[in-house]
C-alpha cells in the first residue's frame, strides 16, 4: 500500500499543476494512470466513479477522492486529496495575485483568449473520454449523443438529466 500511496501523490500532484480550466481537463490522463498505468480499476469502474462524483454534492473533482478511497482507503482519501488540491491552490493564489498586480496591462486579455481554446478542447477529450468508457451499445451513445444534445440547447439542469439516466438504467434499457 505504501507505493500506491506513493504513486497516488506523484500522480495527483502532477495533474493539479495541469488541471487548467477546472478538473476535467485532467479527466483523460487521470484515467490513463488509473486504468492503464497501473490498473487500480476498469475505465467502467473509472466511468462509474465519475458519474456518482458528479452527481454527488461537492466540488467536481470528487473523483479524486472515490480513487484514493479506492486503492487504499482512508489513508488514499487523504493522499490524494492533499496532493490534488494542495499544489494548484498553492499556485492560484500566487497567479491571483499577479494577475490583480497587472491587471492594466493589455497582454492580460490575450492571455485570456489564448487560454479558452485550450480550455475547451481539454474539456472536450474529458467529455469522449468518459463517453467512450460507458457507451458500450450503440443505444448508450445514442443517449449520451441526446443528453448532451439536450444540455447544449437548454438550461435543464444537470441533475434532472443524471434522474432520467438512472431510471432508464433501473429499466435495462439499452444493456
Amino acid at each position: 500500500m505504501k507505493n500506491d500511496l506513493l504513486s497516488l501523490a506523484e500522480i495527483f500532484s502532477q495533474l493539479s499543476l495541469l488541471a487548467f480550466g477546472g478538473g476535467n481537463s485532467i479527466l483523460p490522463e487521470m484515467q490513463r494512470q488509473v486504468v492503464q498505468v497501473h490498473e487500480w480499476m476498469s475505465k467502467a469502474d473509472f466511468s462509474a466513479l465519475f458519474a456518482l462524483a458528479q452527481a454527488a454534492p461537492g466540488p467536481n473533482m470528487m473523483v479524486v477522492t472515490l480513487i484514493g478511497w479506492h486503492v487504499a482507503g482512508w489513508p488514499g482519501v487523504l493522499v490524494t486529496s492533499l496532493a490534488k488540491f494542495g499544489p494548484s491552490s498553492l499556485i492560484t493564489m500566487a497567479a491571483l495575485h499577479a494577475w490583480e498586480r497587472f491587471k492594466e496591462h493589455p497582454w492580460r486579455r490575450f492571455i485570456q483568449l489564448g487560454l479558452v481554446p485550450i480550455t475547451a478542447g481539454l474539456v472536450a477529450a474529458s467529455a469522449l473520454l468518459i463517453a467512450e468508457a460507458s457507451d458500450e451499445t450503440w443505444v448508450l451513445a445514442l443517449i449520451t449523443a441526446l443528453v448532451a444534445l439536450i444540455s447544449y440547447r437548454t438550461r435543464l439542469h444537470p441533475l434532472w438529466l443524471l434522474a432520467a439516466g438512472a431510471l432508464v438504467g433501473l429499466t435495462g434499457f439499452g444493456q
